[in-house]
């Protein structure tokens, strides 16, 4: 699958616009003003947002494929409808502690991806304290399991989460492909492409804890099948740098 071919033609990426080549379409967004680097601690219900944090001493947070697995658990048990646990999950009672914390109406998970020191996410709050109570929750659960298989004590990553409002569809739309193709870019012996939402992006993988859907409406095409196809096309063969777009917005 190769990374940043030349891109002839494609689909408009915003609802609405005309159909243009891709990259003299994404050169415009280059000159809009860009928002604060200020770090927001106040969120409001419907906004957006990129939540990222690493290791402290940017130390290693996923050391094998298991701990990436159980920080999807966690994800998967506080955002999947509680009735889909309870039917996963009947006499599990060490899961009902996640049934109690569920935050599947308040916090919608849209984009994600996982790396040896640091994670991503693209999350669309619902309700005011969601983002808030989410990380938290997420945050404790992982470290508890973290320091106990490895027989260590104290926090594990730098500080507080940082969290920075997305306001615009095209910051947004970039978000997704700097997100997901930050796995691609490392070596490393866990595959960490297989621990990002991309799959969710382009296969017939639907879990109802990840929310592709919103991101891939802003394609014109009515198909799905076209959709997905024409989203994997601006995330891999876009010359553009989305990072650069999105100064200010992604991790330091």
């Amino acid at each position: 699958m190769g990374l940043l071919h030349g891109y002839d033609q494609g689909p408009s990426l915003i609802r609405h616009a005309p159909r243009t080549d891709l990259d003299n379409q994404i050169k415009i967004f280059k000159n809009l003003d860009m928002p604060s680097k200020n770090i927001i601690k106040t969120y409001v219900e419907g906004g957006y947002y990129h939540i990222y944090n690493r290791g402290v001493e940017k130390r290693e947070i996923f050391k094998d494929e298991s701990d990436c697995r159980i920080f999807l658990h966690c994800i998967m048990l506080y955002l999947s409808p509680v009735d889909e646990i309870l039917q996963k999950y009947p006499d599990k009672i060490r899961i009902r502690r996640f049934i109690k914390s569920n935050l599947s109406e308040e916090v919608e998970l849209l984009c994600f991806a996982l790396m040896p020191n640091h994670f991503h996410f693209l999350i669309k709050q619902n309700s005011k304290d969601g983002i808030i109570k989410f990380m938290r929750r997420l945050m404790t659960s992982y470290v508890m399991y973290f320091n106990k298989k490895y027989q260590r004590v104290g926090t594990l990553f730098q500080g507080r989460y940082k969290a920075v409002n997305i306001d615009r569809d095209e910051y947004l739309l970039h978000l997704t492909r700097y997100i997901h193709l930050n796995p691609f870019e490392i070596n490393s012996d866990i595959n960490f492409k297989e621990f990002s939402s991309y799959i969710y992006y382009t296969s017939s993988k639907h879990p109802s804890w990840i929310k592709p859907k919103e991101i891939l409406d802003y394609f014109s095409l009515k198909d799905k099948e076209y959709k997905v196809s024409s989203y994997k096309s601006f995330v891999e063969d876009s010359l553009v740098d989305s990072s650069e777009i999105l100064e200010g917005l992604t991790i330091d």
